[in-house]
C-alpha cells in the first residue's frame, strides 16, 4: 500500500503542481517521446541482461505492491524448522527422509503452503536436511558450505534491483536523447514555420527531458530500491534458517535452535520470543 501511495503522490505532485501554475496537461501528453525513452531504455536492458531477466524484474516489480515477508510468514519459517528439527530429535534423522526427498507429500511442508511454493527455499531446507542426516560433516564445514550457497543466492537475487538500477541511472540520458531529436525536427522547419510553432516543437523537445528525469527519479529508481530491499528481506530469512541448522547440527535442542534462527532476523517483523514459544507448544 505504501508503494501505491508513493507512486500518487509523485505522479499528483508532479501534475499538480505544473497544472496549478498554469500548465496545460495536454502540453505534456506526447506518444512519440515516450516512444523513443521507453523502447531506447528497454533495449538497453535486453543487451545489458540475460534474456530472462526481463521476465523476473517484471514478476518481480508486480509482488512489490504486497511483499510476502511479514510476521505471520517469519513465524511459518520458524515453526517449519522447529518441526522438522524436533521430529529429527525424537524419532532420528532417518525418520525425516521421506519428508526432505518428497516435501509436497510431506504432513509438516504440507502445513506451510507459503513456503512450499517457494521452490529454492524448500529445496535449501532440504538439502541441508539431507547433508545433516549423512552425519559426516562437522558443523563449522556445515556453515562454511552455507556461507557459500548464500554468497551465491545474493548475486541472484539482487541481480534484477542492479539491472533495474542501470536503467534508472539511463533514463535521463534516454531523454536528452529525445529532446536532441526534438531541437532536430525543430531546425528543419525553421525556414516556414512561425513563433508559436517553434515553441510548440521546442516544448515537445523539453518534455522529453523532463519524462526522462521523472521517470529514473520518480519510479524506476525507487523500484530498485524496493527489489534491492526485497532481496535483503529473501537473503534474510536463508541466513535465518542457516543460523537453525547450524545451531542444531552443534547439538542444541530444537527450541533453543530456532531461537538462533529467530534473533537473526529483521526486528521490523520479527517474532516475539513469547509467540514463537506458543507457536512451538501448538504444534
Amino acid at each position: 500500500m505504501a508503494k501505491i501511495i508513493g507512486i500518487i503522490v509523485v505522479i499528483a505532485s508532479v501534475l499538480g503542481g505544473f497544472i496549478l501554475s498554469g500548465g496545460q496537461f495536454m502540453a505534456l501528453v506526447h506518444p512519440f517521446e515516450v516512444l523513443i525513452i521507453g523502447g531506447a531504455a528497454l533495449g538497453a536492458f535486453l543487451q545489458a541482461n540475460p534474456g530472462s531477466m526481463f521476465m523476473r524484474v517484471f514478476k518481480k516489480s508486480l509482488s512489490m505492491f504486497s511483499s510476502r515477508f511479514s510476521h505471520a510468514y517469519y513465524l511459518e519459517v520458524l515453526k517449519l524448522i522447529y518441526e522438522i528439527l524436533n521430529k529429527s530429535r525424537r524419532e532420528g534423522m532417518m525418520a525425516i527422509e521421506a519428508d526432505i526427498e518428497e516435501p509436497s507429500a510431506s504432513p509438516i511442508f504440507s502445513k506451510y503452503p507459503g513456503i512450499l511454493k517457494d521452490e529454492r527455499m524448500t529445496a535449501y531446507i532440504c538439502d541441508y536436511l539431507r547433508i545433516m542426516s549423512s552425519g559426516n560433516m562437522a558443523p563449522h564445514e556445515l556453515e562454511g558450505l552455507f556461507d557459500m550457497e548464500i554468497a551465491s543466492l545474493k548475486e541472484e537475487l539482487e541481480h534484477p534491483a542492479h539491472a533495474v538500477a542501470k536503467v534508472a541511472d539511463a533514463m535521463p540520458a534516454m531523454g536528452i536523447v529525445a529532446a536532441v531529436l526534438g531541437i532536430v525536427i525543430t531546425m528543419s522547419v525553421l525556414a516556414e514555420a512561425d513563433n508559436a510553432a517553434i515553441g510548440e516543437k521546442v516544448g515537445t523537445a523539453l518534455v522529453g527531458t523532463f519524462l526522462g528525469i521523472l521517470a529514473s527519479y520518480g519510479f524506476f529508481g525507487p523500484l530498485s530500491g524496493a527489489l534491492e530491499h526485497d532481496a535483503k528481506e529473501e537473503i534474510n530469512v536463508f541466513e535465518a534458517i542457516k543460523a537453525g541448522l547450524v545451531a542444531s547440527a552443534s547439538g542444541m535442542p530444537p527450541s533453543l535452535a530456532v531461537e538462533f534462527a529467530r534473533k537473526v532476523l529483521y526486528p521490523a517483523h520479527r517474532p516475539s520470543f513469547a509467540e514463537l514459544e506458543q507457536a512451538m507448544r501448538g504444534n
